[in-house]
């Protein structure tokens, strides 16, 4: 009999985790063709949710859980459930309910077809702002026109992958991760399924725009080299721009015989050409970062327990 591993990272959902395992459960004991693991990562989280997690192991053997020695961030967490999990595939799904767990049964479906990575596409966000929508359709239009690799738009990390798709993503071990360009990146056979995302069921979103848009970075400098040729694209035009106003300035000064006010075109070049040169350095600096944290090796997370058992990390 297959095994299904069901990961879902979790940081502070104590109020959720109760709703969620109910649900899981419901339809887990409805198929019965195949073996559950429900993978839970703790992730560093300060209120209940180990606790919880540990009762509701007590009650479900099926529940099996990685408490990480701190937060280490979703991206991390997600990594490290692949690592653990033991399932001929996994699922990813969030804590928070917005991904229903019932659709896993079609998930299955389509994997037994020969499909390697079933994800889910949304056709509606319920309780979403307008402009996270905006947001995140113009992040995925930059993301596409940027890299090489065909990105899915309007998916998220609910989604089904083959044991070949693990093993091929737990070979990239990059600290500065973008998991949703990552499943892109490895390629296989892919299946898009399309759903309507549910508001969250109780407690409060972990992710603020500063968060998304470290994310967004992430996806853009992890998965392309674009940002660097801006500095191409942005010298050609502005050295065109620069050699026709010096043409016209001489020109001007010869048949009306004006005086340009030297101070006044100084100022102006020096501004427009500082501008240019700290957001090229913005932009080598972001890839200067990534290649000082991808050099010092450092594992990507630690693990302070798993089923009850300590982790000594020798």
């Amino acid at each position: 009999m297959k095994k299904v591993s069901i990961i879902i990272p979790a940081y502070n959902e104590e109020e959720t985790l109760p709703l969620l395992y109910e649900r899981l459960k419901k339809l887990m004991d409805s198929i019965d063709n195949y073996e559950f693991e429900i993978l839970f990562i703790n992730d560093g989280s300060k209120d209940k949710t180990l606790e919880i997690i540990k009762m509701l192991r007590a009650q479900d053997k099926r529940i099996n859980y990685v408490n990480l020695s701190r937060n280490f961030g979703k991206e991390i967490a997600m990594i490290a459930g692949l690592d653990y999990a033991i399932g001929d595939c996994v699922v990813f799904m969030d804590a928070d309910l917005q991904d229903p767990p019932e659709l896993i049964s079609e998930f299955l479906k389509y994997w037994e077809q020969g499909y390697d990575d079933v994800y889910a596409r949304r056709k509606s966000r319920k309780g979403e702002t307008w402009l996270k929508k905006f947001t995140s359709k113009m992040y995925y239009n930059v993301l596409q026109h940027l890299t090489k690799v065909p990105i899915q738009k309007d998916t998220g990390d609910f989604r089904l992958l083959d044991k070949r798709c693990v093993n091929a993503l737990k070979k990239l071990r990059e600290t500065q991760r973008n998991s949703k360009s990552m499943f892109s990146w490895i390629g296989y056979n892919k299946k898009e399924v399309l759903y309507d995302r549910d508001p969250r069921i109780a407690g409060k979103t972990k992710w603020n725009y500063k968060g998304l848009v470290d994310l967004a970075i992430d996806g853009i400098t992890s998965f392309s080299t674009g940002p660097l040729r801006l500095s191409t694209y942005i010298a050609i035009p502005t050295f065109i721009l620069l050699f026709i106003y010096t043409i016209y300035v001489i020109l001007k000064c010869l048949t009306l015989h004006v005086m340009v006010e030297a101070f006044q075109a100084t100022i102006l070049l020096i501004l427009f050409f500082s501008g240019i040169q700290i957001l090229l350095f913005g932009i080598i600096g972001e890839y200067l970062g990534r290649i000082f944290n991808e050099t010092k090796n450092r594992p990507l997370y630690f693990v302070d327990e798993y089923n009850d058992n300590k982790e000594t990390n020798e």
